[in-house]
């Protein structure tokens, strides 16, 4: 094992270029988009997962391309008799999982989301904190080593996910033909040691509407949100009639609630209808508590006029009733807790309704002691009142390990050591992360204690300190699970 003071004083010397690379790869806009050719996940993602597979060749490190669906770059594991003559190469592998995906940049930035702009010690960008500073923080952990002339006698693999955000199938495709690691963590949570990882689905609440012949003021559109795992900060109506003058109840509506504070709710003309807009704050689907939801400031202002349609006018009364500002699916019928992950969250992500049909998509995050079938069965007796049903989307097990675990004392004692924190304890989230995607991985990082959460909103930010000791905290991690046993 290396020497602690002699591990840091090599992280700090390689700062600079790891600032430098850090700023490159967060100017990747690297939001998943639709196949192109060989990029299954478009051509923003590949060229951030290209960058780092270059600055892993650039660094000496060996580097493998599962047909860019995802990839590692890899160094140690070399086995080595008594005279340091090589004699094979290590089945053990230590892991850092990554991923190089970002959300939907949005709008609202006061800093530009590609620039990583840096002010007063805190560098904006999308992805800065979700997740490639713990991509670029766990490369510039294993240079600190490797420059120090440290030979692992594990494999020590930096392994890059390409679909984190969108669905998981990238580090599907990569697992089906790379052994996966016997032990890591992924940087993509909080410090210190994250031990249990709450259940995660996501669904759509359908409904197919009957023609209406009915006369009066219709609801003709509503969408709003760019993700089912963010709290959406802008949603959209569009109402018509046939006479005008119903217009002007709806703008004074609006107007009242705008002006007496109550919401950001905005009326302009669309053609011979009326838009509605709603503004909200985004926040991670896992901590819908820090943002404002504008789809549901945009149903409670709906709920106050008449609609028409039924099927419409009933998707709003069913939206107002059962979801509402509700956080945790109480009237939904899916509020569920127990002692180690506390109560259910559910957050309302997307909506797209017309005149023929609704699809609300619904993010939910249960306890370590429930299952998916809990919550299906909970709410499907209120959506029947309303005649809708559900299309499921995706679903991530929960997770959990004892405090005793080996990977978890030895994370938090390498936490403890290089903080100075001996207070806190390992942690329980509603995230979801890669560490669901092997057996023995856990979220370590990148946020501290005490620090605002923003990954997923505007001007997401990653401190400038916090990125120096991450790196200082992961090189010195390898450093432990690495080491012969």
């Amino acid at each position: 094992m290396a020497r602690r003071e002699d591990i840091n004083k090599k992280v700090e010397e390689n700062f600079d270029e790891e600032l430098r690379s850090f700023a490159e790869l967060v100017g990747i806009n690297s939001v998943g988009t639709p196949a192109d050719g060989d990029m299954p996940f478009g051509r923003g993602v590949q060229e951030a997962f290209e960058y780092v597979l270059d600055k892993g060749s650039e660094f000496g490190y060996e580097t493998e391309n599962i047909d860019n669906y995802g990839g590692h770059v890899e160094c140690g594991g070399l086995l080595r008799d008594e005279s340091g003559t090589v004699t094979g190469t290590s089945d053990e592998v230590v892991g850092i999982i990554a991923h190089l995906d970002t959300v939907p940049l949005g709008d609202g930035w006061k800093h530009e989301p590609l620039s990583c702009e840096e002010e007063d010690g805190k560098i904006y960008g999308r992805g800065t904190s979700d997740d490639k500073a713990g991509a670029i923080a766990g490369l510039f952990a294993m240079k600190a080593l490797t420059d120090l002339g440290y030979d692992p006698s594990k494999k020590v693999r930096l392994i890059l996910g390409l679909d984190e955000e969108t669905g998981w199938s990238g580090m599907e495709y990569y697992n089906e033909r790379v052994k996966e690691p016997d032990t890591g963590w992924t940087p993509d949570a909080n410090f210190p040691a994250i031990r249990a990882e709450k259940g995660t689905l996501s669904f759509d609440i359908a409904k197919k509407f009957a023609p209406s012949a009915n006369e009066g003021l219709e609801l003709r559109k509503v969408t709003g949100g760019r993700a089912h795992n963010m709290v959406p900060d802008a949603a959209r109506a569009v109402v018509y009639s046939k006479d005008p003058g119903a217009y002007d109840a709806v703008k004074e509506k609006a107007a009242e609630m705008r002006e007496g504070g109550e919401a950001r709710i905005f009326t302009k003309p669309a053609g011979k209808s009326l838009e509605i807009t709603t503004e909200g704050v985004t926040a991670h689907g896992a901590t819908p508590e820090e943002g404002v939801n504008a789809i549901s400031i945009l149903m409670s202002f709906l709920g106050t006029l008449e609609f028409v349609n039924d099927d419409a006018a009933d998707v709003v009364e069913f939206y107002n009733t059962y979801i509402g500002n509700e956080l945790d699916g109480a009237s939904l019928g899916c509020r569920f807790e127990d002692e180690d992950s506390g109560a259910t969250i559910v957050n309302a992500g997307m909506i797209a309704m017309d005149m023929k049909e609704l699809k609300l998509t619904i993010n939910v995050r249960y306890p370590v002691t429930k299952t998916d079938e809990d919550i299906y069965e909970g709410i499907m007796p209120v959506l029947e009142k309303y005649d809708m049903g559900i299309v499921k989307q995706s679903h991530l097990e929960p997770i959990i390990f004892a405090e005793d675990d080996p990977l978890i004392k030895t994370l938090m004692s390498v936490y403890a050591e290089e903080t100075g924190d001996t207070e806190s304890r390992p942690l329980v989230i509603g995230g979801g992360t890669y560490a669901r995607a092997f057996k023995n991985i856990v979220a370590f990082g990148p946020l501290f204690p005490g620090e605002t959460a923003v990954c997923h909103q505007t001007d997401e930010y990653m401190r400038r300190d916090s990125l120096l000791m991450m790196t200082k905290i992961f090189a010195q991690a390898i450093d432990h699970l690495a080491a012969e046993d």
